[in-house]
């Protein structure tokens, strides 16, 4: 695993990065739906889940309860893997 390191120029860029109009909206709609699934009561404040979006926003998702779940992180920021481990 290739790891980078935290310099000032690296903290710079994405600085700028998080700042684009796109990335403030994609932010918001994920606060969004974890506010959602809290209010539910599916998730809570510092609990350490993730809330998942089964079809991605990206991909025409939406924040409708049926398109969300509470997971593990460990799970929801990982690949499908095969039995060797390497990716599918």
């Amino acid at each position: 695993m290739v790891t980078l390191k935290n310099t000032p120029a690296r903290q710079a860029a994405q600085k700028k990065y998080n700042a684009k109009p796109e990335q403030l909206k994609k932010r918001a709609e994920r606060n969004n739906a974890r506010r959602q699934m809290i209010k539910a009561g599916k998730a809570s404040v510092g609990d350490g889940k993730d809330i998942d979006h089964k079809k991605p926003l990206a991909k025409g998702g939406s924040n409708s309860p049926s398109n969300l779940r509470v997971r593990s992180k460990s799970s929801n920021r990982s690949f499908p893997r095969t039995s060797s481990a390497k990716m599918k």
